[in-house]
């Protein structure tokens, strides 16, 4: 193995266990969110309060930072001749970062004071409303982007083994696009979306098994 190879296992390794960490963060705080614990009224539907964004945005922000970093390790230990498929994989993962980068941000550090204060007059293009808002938009956008980068990405896990397990949960995770496009124009599709509580941490956890092996192999 190459230094840089050496590199990149090393970060596809710690970028994996970021990610599983951050989205079970996620998931479990949605639940919260779902079940009126973080003091919303619970539900799909309601809008949550400043201390639910903070419990909920955070870990979702640091998730787009990681996925990053893990789809460029993904794009260093392909072969050469399937890299053009983690280049895409890493173009869709920068514009989901990106995206939901700045959905996150304003809404932790612009939007939750305000609510936090009771100052939300002048900002109702900046309020994060489930199916009905400018943002939630964006970030629907934002997911199905990282859904397309995991489906390019899993064209590379062809062997057996844990490479075609991993290949499986990335093309699962992959096939929620409508779920996740589609919901501004019909929200029930949510219930299929909130199937990626499972298909993204088990292909992060995968992964970081995958990247162990490799990281044990180079030794």
């Amino acid at each position: 193995m190459t230094p840089v190879s050496k590199t990149a296992l090393t970060l596809g390794f710690w970028s994996a266990i970021l990610c599983t960490v951050f989205s079970v963060a996620y998931i479990l705080a949605q639940l919260g969110e779902w079940a009126g614990l973080l003091g919303s009224d619970g539900g799909p539907y309601s809008q949550s309060t400043a201390f639910g964004l903070a419990i909920l945005l955070t870990p979702s922000l640091l998730l787009g930072i990681s996925f990053v970093v893990l789809m460029i390790s993904v794009h260093y230990v392909a072969k050469s001749a399937d890299q053009v498929w983690t280049h895409v994989a890493v173009a869709f993962a920068t514009m989901y970062a990106t995206l939901i980068g700045i959905v996150y941000y304003v809404q932790l550090a612009f939007v939750a004071p305000r609510i936090a204060r009771g100052e939300t007059d002048g900002i109702d293009l900046l309020m994060f409303e489930p199916f009905d808002s400018f943002l939630y938009a964006v970030d629907m956008l934002g997911y199905s982007l990282m859904s397309l980068s995991t489906l390019f990405a899993a064209a590379v896990f062809r062997s057996a083994g844990i490479e075609r397990w991993l290949c499986r949960a990335l093309v699962a995770n992959g096939c929620l696009i409508p779920f996740l496009a589609l919901q501004m124009y019909y929200p029930p599709l949510i219930w299929g979306g909130s199937l990626w509580g499972i298909t993204f941490p088990v292909s992060t956890v995968l992964l970081v098994v995958y990247f162990r092996q490799l990281r044990l192999y180079s030794e």
